[in-house]
């Protein structure tokens, strides 16, 4: 299994995240689960810890400095230790003022840049100073994985449905974050990489799966799938990402969108 043995530190609890963990601990991993929604956190523990010990959630903010810590802290007193991070927490600010530039409000661009890149760079930020300050004193098969969650509008933009610019312009910060700070850490056997889905079936794109004009237009955008994406088919990747198998991959951002980067 390719996560046998390995801590994975999640955050999110919901979606993705939670697709994520459900197949981590089917690879033998241990996962600790933060999100900010103590329902999600509750039901995800609730569902997989009847099945295995192996889970522990817990209930933080990612955007707060201090929880970020703290969240960090109790995953190292639950488990002794963390192998691989995934950010994958983040929103949709359309109904906190994001949309096209002109009309896009500031509270808008704030809230998600806070929610989207402030926590990436939080949870970023802690785990590499775990990693490094375990690096000199681990063996050299040893080292320390991040996975962040960035999304193809970040650099494929779709102006009819999907003109949320302070969204994008969060997940391009997500993604020139990831390849910079992926150069600055490869010497410390620490490996930084991205995924950017296209459209998914996940509690962020309800109000999607729930317009008949986006349904067709994705029928177009996403040949492959002629549908939303299955949560589980990101997962499927992130754990490859998240594994020993990706040890040599670093800096790199992986689009799994069913072909919305290469079609009209």
């Amino acid at each position: 299994m390719r996560l046998r043995g390995k801590t994975l530190f999640i955050a999110g609890a919901s979606g993705m995240a939670a697709e994520t963990a459900r197949l981590a601990l089917k690879e033998g991993a241990q996962v600790f689960a933060v999100d900010r929604n103590p329902d999600t956190t509750n039901f995800l523990r609730s569902e997989l810890s009847s099945r295995t010990a192996s889970i522990e959630t817990y209930c933080a903010d990612l955007a707060e400095e201090s929880e970020v810590e703290a969240a960090f802290r109790q995953c190292i007193e639950t488990f002794g230790s963390f192998d691989a991070v995934f950010h994958a927490v983040g929103i949709s600010g359309r109904r906190f003022g994001d949309g096209a530039l002109h009309a896009c409000t500031l509270a808008g661009w704030d809230t998600t840049h806070t929610n989207n890149a402030t926590t990436a760079f939080l949870v970023s930020r802690a785990a590499l100073q775990y990693f490094i300050a375990r690096d000199p004193v681990m063996p050299a098969n040893l080292r320390g994985t991040i996975l962040n969650m960035a999304s193809v509008l970040a650099y494929s933009p779709q102006k009819d449905f999907f003109a949320t610019h302070a969204y994008a312009a969060s997940k391009g910060a997500v993604i020139s974050m990831t390849r910079s700070a992926a150069a600055y850490y490869a010497p410390h056997r620490i490996n930084i990489n991205a995924i950017a889905p296209g459209l998914v079936a996940s509690p962020m794109s309800a109000r999607a799966q729930n317009d008949p004009a986006i349904l067709e237009f994705i029928r177009h955008k996403q040949p492959l799938s002629e549908n939303l994406l299955d949560p589980r088919e990101i997962a499927e990747a992130a754990i490859f990402l998240l594994s020993d198998a990706a040890r040599n991959i670093t800096g790199q951002v992986l689009a799994i969108d069913g072909g919305w980067t290469v079609s009209e």
